[in-house]
Order: C-alpha cells, then structure tokens, then sequence
C-alpha cells in the first residue's frame, strides 16, 4: 500500500514534488473511497488520486520517476557493470540541476509493516540510499550508505537491525547498483518484503505501453475469460464471447508499405515469441449465431478496455498499486468513469488494490467519483520546472462544482492558449 512518493531533480521536476494518498479528515465518501490499515500509526489511506495538468506540465514525468525507481531497484545490481552510466535524467533548464542528484523517495506498507525507502543517483553512481522500518511502529534504520567526496569511499553507517553479513553485502554492492538490489540478490531474506513490493506489488501503464499480451493470457483459461467477459459487459459492451489464439510471430504479416528498417527492428524483437489473435464475437439479431470480428474491427476504445482488462482485475484481486498514464486516451468518459469506480468500491476492492492516474478527462471531475483530497494539479512555472499541488490548497467547498472551477482556471494547472497572427 502506498503512502507517500516524492522525487526530486528528475526531467521537469526541479524541486521535491510529493504525492500523498494519506487521506484528510473530511467524512465525504470516507468508507468508499478511503480505508484502514492494521498498522496503528498509518492514517486513512486513499483508493485513487487524480492527476491533472495541460500538456507537457510534468505529469508524465512524475510517474516515470517512479516507473524509474521500480526499474532501478529491480535491476541495478544484476543489469549493469562496473562503470556502466545510470541512465537518469535530471532537471537540465538550470546549470546547478543539472550537475545535482536526482532523489527518490516511498513510504508503504508491506505485510503490515511501514517502510521508508530512497536513494540520490547521479549518471555514474549511487550517492546516497536508506532504508527505515518500522516494526511494530518503531523506527529501525536498515540501511545508511552515504559517498564521501573526501575520501572516494562510501560512509556505511551502523545498522544494528540488519541481519546477515553486511560487510560482505557492502563489498559486494557497485558504485552504480543499490545495496537493497544487491541483498536480495544474495539472498538476505529481511529485504525481500522491500525489494517484493517494487517486484510484485507496483505495476505502471504508459500512455503507448498498454498491450493486450496480458488479458489475452488470462483468456486461455475459461475462468479467466469468464472474467474479462464480466467486465467487459458490466461496461455496457455487447461482447457475447472472446476467441483468443496465440500464434507464432509471422513477419511477412507485417505491412508491405513499413520502411524496411522498421520491419528488421519489430522482427528482431518478436522473433520466435507468441502473438495474441483476439476476435470478439457478437451476438446477430434474431438468432443464435455469433458473428467474430478481428481485433482491428473494433474501436480503439474497446481494444483499450481489453488490454486494460487483464491488469485491471490482477491490480484489484491482489490489492496491487496501479500507475496509469492519460487513463482517459481513447476512452469514452463513462468508460474512465467505470474504470475508477471498480477501485473505488469497496466491495469490489477488498484487497484495497490503489490508482495513481494522469488524466485530461474533467467530465469525472465530480462529487459522486471523488473526495477532494483525491485531486491533484501540475503545472509549470517560467522556469520549466514542474510543480504538482493538491485540490485542497484551494480549500473548496463541499459539494463544489470542481469541473467548472477547474476549466474557469480557479487551480490553475491549465494550458495558456496565445492568439494566432499570421
């Protein structure tokens, strides 16, 4: 579960940005929108937060920071070698940024224990990493590694609550991988419950990322596709069945008129791997036959909502943290709607499954979907340098007309639109 995300000095974000789901005290959609831990020194935790902003304010940025430091933690210590560049990429609008860390920082719980975990890189080396747990709401520092710029060497400060070798683990870990990579790697069973929930328990949608590889997956099965049918239909899509073949990669499929060089990179990738062929069937008017349409007959809207499908259910069967970015792309209104009223149920979230999101879409920009600490902004200043603010900075009313005072520019984050003069 997801507490709190900050990040420092990375792309637009020049200054430390924070997202919070820790959820205030307004009584609004408390018990549907809002949960409780097992952990006494946690606050009300939110289901979902909303991200909006115009284009190029920064929003898909603040999520790639965290797509980033998943990355990173998974791969550092088995991916790169010695001397190999990090490839991070800090705030380059100012001289002092750009020569500066870039600093990332969670707080969450796992297995019902509170952790707080970050690190500061530049392009060649881990500068800094911590880690504090918090077993039965006590503070322990787990890790501590600091360079020294005096001596060339890394400050390993005492962890008394770490368990296992650590001279060992220290030695071992590169200037270029974290320590909690490095661990795990080497089999320290106390910083699996950290190194897992990056792991298992975060999973980020990219605005072009979003495949149907997956939900084709869970179709193989007929509980599965059972599944994915149930969904799709409470959508109010008039899919009666779903065929789903895998088939071997075929690149002579691949479009005659595609630049030969796109062709010899797409078949490079996909080689010898397994392609979903999906076909929705549909129910013909007046009889029982079914009439299957190819995925490409399909709107694009329907081909999200299956891709999204699959990662949708595994996010709220497992309690998982879901990042999405531009939720709303290629989706009816009602569709994002429904969408976000899964996470928001508690009936259907019993595992208290969480939505981080980066929209344009205002028309669910209401009362009935959000409480107003769900709602946040990003917007740039002169400087190009991002800031992302919570709706409650504006101190709205309960039951304020949140779309239109949006549009109207009362939070700011809109796009200044100039004149055009030829």
């Amino acid at each position: 579960m997801l507490i709190e995300f900050s990040v420092t000095n990375f792309k637009s974000i020049r200054t430390t940005q924070k997202l919070s789901l820790v959820a205030n005290s307004a009584t609004e959609l408390q018990k549907e929108n809002s949960f409780t831990t097992l952990e006494k020194n946690v606050p009300r935790l939110l289901r979902s937060v909303a991200i909006y902003g115009p284009n190029a304010s920064g929003k898909s940025n603040f999520l790639e920071a965290m797509v980033f430091m998943r990355w990173f933690v998974l791969n550092s210590s088995k991916d790169g070698q010695a001397e190999e560049p990090i490839e991070v990429t800090p705030f380059l609008f100012d001289t002092v940024s750009r020569n500066e860390v870039s600093e990332f920082e969670v707080l969450f719980l796992q297995n019902e224990i509170r952790y707080q975990y970050g690190f500061a890189v530049n392009s060649t080396q881990v500068v800094q990493e911590w880690l504090i747990a918090y077993p039965e709401g006590r503070a322990q520092r787990w890790i501590e590694r600091s360079y020294n710029e005096d001596t060339k060497k890394y400050d390993w400060h005492p962890c008394s609550k770490l368990k296992g070798q650590k001279s060992m683990l220290q030695e071992a870990t590169r200037s270029n991988a974290l320590f909690l990579s490095t661990a795990v790697q080497l089999n320290n069973d106390q910083l699996k419950p950290v190194y897992n929930w990056f792991h298992q328990h975060v999973r980020t949608i990219g605005v072009s990322g979003l495949t149907p590889t997956y939900t084709a997956a869970i179709c193989k099965s007929e509980s599965g596709r059972g599944k994915i049918l149930t969904l799709l239909n409470a959508a109010d899509l008039s899919i009666a069945d779903l065929d789903v073949e895998m088939k071997q990669f075929d690149p002579n499929e691949l479009p005659s008129d595609m630049p030969e060089p796109l062709k010899e990179l797409i078949h490079k990738g996909l080689d010898g791997k397994e392609m979903p062929e999906i076909k929705f069937l549909h129910k013909i008017e007046g009889c029982e036959q079914l009439i299957a349409l190819d995925s490409d007959d399909e709107s694009v809207g329907t081909r999200k909502l299956f891709a999204l499908a699959g990662p949708w259910l595994n996010v709220l069967e497992n309690g998982y943290v879901l990042f999405v970015d531009e939720l709303n792309n290629s989706m009816h209104p009602h569709m994002v709607r429904f969408l976000i009223s899964l996470i928001n149920n508690p009936q259907i979230n019993q595992k208290n499954a969480q939505l981080v999101f980066t929209t344009h879409d205002t028309s669910v920009l209401d009362n009935d979907l959000f409480r107003r600490d769900q709602i946040w902004f990003t917007e740039k200043d002169r400087s190009s340098a991002t800031s992302l603010y919570p709706l409650t900075d504006f101190t709205p009313r309960k039951g304020e007309a949140l779309e239109k005072g949006y549009l109207q520019g009362r939070y700011g984050a809109l796009p200044y639109i100039g004149e055009l003069r030829f």
